[in-house]
């Protein structure tokens, strides 16, 4: 997973946030995550989806049983940093809490239809995360 990540990563990052492939005309971020364990930094690629002035992320991993290991980042170093296009800039992730999660959710599954999928796939709630810029 780590070698498929860096790919995308340095393709974003060589064409101002643009990537092929299933992310082609999607909108995807570069997440800086401070491990929860390690503190080291970690960056992964994310779909997002905008809310007004903030970021949407989806803590999907496919539909996997478990959470993404970003997710446990967030909840213990909710600081982050996000690469959008060729702007970077800090954020506070804050996990939704329903009503907001689900309202979110589904705008993410109008972006991509895969979403819905991942949720079926799951008995797990999908955590979703709303990133507001540090000012």
């Amino acid at each position: 997973m780590s070698n498929w990540n860096q790919k995308i990563i340095d393709e974003f990052r060589a064409n101002e946030g643009k990537v092929g492939g299933r992310f082609e005309g999607k909108t995807l971020l570069l997440l800086h995550s401070k491990g929860a364990k390690s503190g080291e930094e970690r960056i992964n690629p994310t779909a997002y989806v905008r809310d007004n002035e903030n970021l949407v992320i989806i803590a999907s991993k496919g539909g996997a049983p478990t959470n993404p290991d970003w997710y446990y980042n967030l909840i213990a170093n909710p600081l982050v940093t996000v690469e959008v296009g060729t702007e970077k800039f800090q954020a506070h992730a804050k996990l939704a809490e329903e009503q907001e999660r689900t309202r979110l959710y589904n705008k993410m599954i109008e972006m991509m239809s895969s979403f819905a999928n991942y949720q079926n796939n799951t008995t797990r709630e999908i955590p979703v995360f709303v990133l507001t810029r540090v000012k």
